[in-house]
């Protein structure tokens, strides 16, 4: 009596949507950016210029606050808008929202203390802007159907 060996399946590989890779990314480079900074409060003296008052070269103050809440607002937002917006204003907003955040991303670097840790988070920062670029930018296009209106699937339970 011969035995089978049971052949190893071959794992599913479905395809992500768009709005999901956006998701995942704004999500990734929100880590990334609160991480680098809070990881950053563990460099040498950090902490003692911030109860004097001072970040980097900036006077702690209200605007200073609101202006950093700001910054920091808008990706945590894009991770919402990136699955609840419609395909061509999500598609537009995204590319322009990541093409913006790479000079604040880049400015980051200035104020770090470790060049190599600073400098290695805004390079991941980085890819993660240049993944939702891609992402935007080669978002699939249905084709028009026959009446000019895109193709759209029907649920056979409610063909009448």
């Amino acid at each position: 009596m011969s035995t089978r060996q049971p052949t190893a399946a071959t794992l599913e590989d479905q395809r992500l949507p768009v709005r999901a890779k956006l998701v995942a990314a704004w999500t990734s480079f929100v880590l990334l950016y609160a991480y680098v900074d809070i990881l950053g409060f563990y460099t040498p003296g950090t902490i003692t210029d911030i109860l004097d008052g001072k970040v980097h070269t900036f006077d702690l103050s209200q605007t200073f606050s609101i202006s950093a809440l700001t910054l920091v607002s808008v990706p945590i937002f894009m991770v919402v808008l990136s699955a609840v917006l419609a395909p061509r204003a999500n598609r537009i907003i995204n590319l322009v929202v990541a093409a913006l955040y790479v000079l604040p991303t880049v400015f980051n670097v200035a104020g770090g203390f470790y060049l190599y840790y600073y400098g290695f988070g805004v390079v991941l920062e980085l890819v993660v802007l240049a993944l939702i670029v891609r992402y935007a930018w080669t978002w699939p296009r249905t084709a028009p159907s026959a009446t000019g209106a895109t193709s759209q699937r029907r649920d056979p339970a409610h063909v009448q």
